[in-house]
């Protein structure tokens, strides 16, 4: 064996020595995420990410919306550890952040821009001015709806609809020969799937959860009068099996042409608007939640999906340095220049809405915007509550509380209960549950 010969093997299992140490010496982040668009897209572009960073590497964990909210619940709540990044809403950050559950967000770097967050997004994500979590997009709720099939029909969309008017306005578009439903609106049981739609079309109605007393409110006229208009509308202009239909399923239906209007996050608009996947694209309008004639309250949501670091994690830094590219302008400028502007994570910073280039190719920008400053988590409804939320009530109890009453909501859709059933049933479970939480306080 030649001087060459030896050298080349040794330096060739130096190389091969090296790259098993770097593969060794990788740190893999472990991220719990929802299934929808916006984090698709993410994931797609991870290489970016871990091209910067050799040294970290992503496991993804995909999961419906309400098995992760299932499963990081429960991992976060028995310190499992099973993920570094969780993707959680706004809802949970201020009531685990207190639990002690979650780290602070205190190294998301120089040129991150902390103040350029929308200060509704970051006041829901900080408690006793630390930030607990970074927002990927942020929301309220809009009506979508066929502009072709309203002016077919000789309709225009009021600056300010009513329920009254969607009701008939959903009857008219509807067209079951060319299987057009009038609407689409959630059915799917879970607390952040039917009941955020019908917890704020309650709060439309001048409904409300609790009294000032914690006294559930289910017996009350408002939840009789918005949950029987909800069944009926869903009866005559839904889609069939809708007790089965949350987010996703909803947007693929109308993506096909199949709603004429659709009521859910104003996140949606994106894909709506997208004519790669929408077939109605140059169709698309958008106008604010409807409201009760009568009543000063639109209902409007306000919710964020949220990069957060679990206690559990021992990989903090790792973490706070994919969760600062992830939610930074940078992205939004790197999402921009791979699917356009209108492809962005929309709803939590405020240049993006002074961006020019985003207002001028978003038709949806200044809607969007609109329903987000009339969101108003701390006064949801006309009645005084002792609560905070809008879609949600901000306590720990309502995960259970909300999915139980959403299963029993969907039922009713299903055609395996009536209004009146559901409504007696939520009364008597959810104060049960609250007595057993110690409420009344």
């Amino acid at each position: 064996m030649t001087l060459k010969t030896i050298l080349l093997g040794a330096c060739s299992a130096m190389a091969v020595a090296g790259f098993f140490s770097t593969q060794a010496s990788a740190e893999t982040l472990t991220i719990a995420t929802v299934n929808n668009g916006d984090m698709v897209r993410m994931q797609g572009l991870t290489s970016e990410f871990t091209k910067a960073n050799p040294d970290i590497e992503i496991n993804w964990v995909v999961l419906e919306e309400n098995v992760l909210r299932e499963r990081v619940t429960t991992d976060i709540a028995t310190k499992g550890g099973q993920y570094d990044i969780l993707t959680i809403g706004n809802y949970e950050v201020p009531i685990w952040a207190k639990q002690g559950w979650l780290l602070e967000l205190d190294k998301l770097g120089d040129n991150y821009d902390v103040d350029d967050m929308l200060p509704a997004i970051r006041g829901g994500l900080t408690v006793e001015d630390k930030l607990y979590a970074a927002p990927f997009y942020g929301e309220s709720a809009m009506i979508m709806y066929r502009t072709d099939l309203f002016e077919k029909a000789g309709l225009k969309m009021p600056e300010n609809p009513t329920w009254d008017f969607i009701g008939d306005a959903a009857r008219k578009i509807t067209d079951r020969s060319t299987g057009v439903n009038g609407i689409c609106l959630r059915g799917k049981a879970g607390w952040g799937e039917n009941m955020a739609f019908i917890t704020a079309m309650t709060n439309s109605f001048g409904g409300r959860w609790f009294d000032e007393q914690w006294n559930p409110q289910f017996d009350q006229p408002e939840w009789k009068e918005a949950l029987q208009f909800y069944v009926d509308l869903m009866k005559d202009a839904g889609p069939q099996g809708a007790s089965s239909n949350g987010f996703n399923e909803n947007l693929t239906l109308f993506q096909q042409g199949k709603c004429g209007m659709w009521m859910d996050a104003t996140v949606a608009a994106s894909f709506v608007s997208d004519p790669k996947n929408s077939t109605v694209a140059d169709k698309v309008g958008y106008a604010i939640f409807p409201s009760k004639e009568g009543v000063d309250n639109h209902g409007n949501w306000l919710w964020s999906w949220n990069l957060a670091v679990p206690a559990s994690s021992t990989k903090a830094d790792a973490a706070q340095k994919f969760i600062s590219w992830a939610t930074s302008k940078e992205y939004t400028e790197l999402v921009a220049s791979k699917e356009g502007w209108t492809a962005v994570p929309p709803g939590t910073r405020t240049s993006l809405y002074n961006n020019e280039n985003y207002k001028k190719e978003a038709a949806f920008a200044a809607p969007t915007l609109a329903a987000m400053q009339a969101a108003d988590i701390t006064k949801p409804t006309v009645k005084p509550v002792p609560y905070t939320g809008g879609q949600f009530v901000a306590i720990p109890e309502f995960q259970a509380i909300g999915t139980n009453v959403g299963q029993l909501f969907s039922a009713v859709i299903a055609g395996q209960s009536t209004v009146e059933d559901a409504l007696a049933q939520a009364q008597t479970a959810t104060s049960r549950e609250m007595r057993r939480a110690g409420y009344p306080k």
